[in-house]
């Protein structure tokens, strides 16, 4: 498909933990990756910000996203995305404008409303007892952006004169106006709510006003991608990531199974079910497989932006898919046949 060239790529990782790994693994596996992907030629790297969670070790993005920008040179490096509802705004601008003024031109903040955890995390996180909502998001939105613009009462130091790129991350139609009104790019999560990606598109593009910061509507779409050199190479390492998420819809959070104990899982029909809806939401196979599904994708979409992201066990595989991903972009110029070194 012609449109895989003119695309940008970008990447999301939520630093998985392994049961053959830890946390430190993780952040090293997460630190070669972003090397990789720079060479590959890709345009982002964001983090994901998930608490109380065994198998994921990004519970906090501004510091993995230093650790990461420290480790390349190019490659934008942001929050995919920092969870306002959890942080105190003044909070999030002063982290923000020191990794702006740390790594200026490079930063981005991507903002979302939802907890990125379950509700009793949430209140531990909020450190309150009263109901939780995220009805005064947009209210929490500007008190953010206001000190990046020295119009708060209050000096949120480094952030004025610090402003990372800000976006609005969503999976819904509310997250869409809410970018619109404020023209602010908008990064729609379509690996985990697929159903309500056209519609929250259309949305965000019919109501979108023009801003400061943006003219036009930019949409970003993130979606599930797994590519390997054959389509059962592809759906055998893809099992590790399956089980890990019925493992976390049955209550049972854990970390990233191996290869070897997702293929041993005595499944029942009713998980294989699971598995095969969830597989419906994914794009994953060879490479030719890959390049017809995105393509159909970014059509259907009309993307500005195509970001990814690859859950597999083996750190091997992942750099190896992303590869392969990048070459059906036509990054073969930028392409790098050995592992970057941790």
């Amino acid at each position: 498909m012609s449109r895989l060239r003119d695309v940008p790529l970008s990447a999301l990782d939520l630093a998985p933990i392994t049961t053959s790994g830890d946390a430190s693994t993780a952040f090293a596996h997460t630190r070669e990756l972003a090397r990789h992907v720079e060479r590959l030629g890709f345009t982002r790297f964001w983090l994901a910000e998930h608490h109380n969670m065994p198998g994921i070790a990004s519970s906090s993005p501004a510091v993995l996203i230093g650790h990461v920008a420290d480790a390349t040179t190019t490659l934008r490096v942001g929050s995919g995305g920092v969870m306002l509802p959890n942080h105190p705004p003044m909070v999030v601008a002063e982290q923000f404008g020191t990794l702006s003024a740390l790594h200026p031109g490079r930063i981005d903040l991507g903002i979302g409303r939802a907890p990125g955890t379950d509700q009793r995390t949430a209140r531990a996180l909020r450190r309150t007892a009263g109901p939780l909502s995220a009805d005064d998001f947009p209210q929490q939105l500007a008190e953010l952006t206001g000190y990046f613009a020295g119009s708060e009462p209050l000096d949120a130091v480094p952030a004025e004169g610090n402003r990372p790129d800000v976006f609005l991350l969503g999976s819904s139609g509310y997250s869409a106006q809410v970018a619109a009104v404020n023209g602010l790019p908008f990064a729609f999560a379509h690996h985990f709510s697929a159903q309500n990606t056209l519609p929250a598109l259309a949305l965000y593009r019919e109501r979108f006003r023009p801003s400061a910061r943006l003219s036009e509507p930019y949409a970003v779409v993130c979606a599930s991608v797994l590519v390997a050199d054959t389509d059962e190479r592809a759906e055998y390492l893809a099992m590790p990531g399956s089980l890990a998420f019925l493992n976390l819809r049955s209550g049972r959070p854990g970390r990233m199974p191996t290869n070897e104990e997702a293929a041993a899982h005595p499944y029942t029909d009713l998980e294989l079910l699971f598995i095969e809806e969830r597989r419906a939401e994914q794009v994953l196979g060879s490479p030719e497989t890959v390049r017809a599904q995105l393509g159909r994708l970014l059509d259907d979409t009309r993307a500005d932006e195509l970001m990814v992201t690859t859950m597999v066990a083996e750190q091997r595989d992942r750099l190896r898919s992303y590869e392969l991903l990048a070459e059906l972009f036509d990054r073969s110029s930028e392409r790098v046949k050995t592992e970057v070194e941790v």
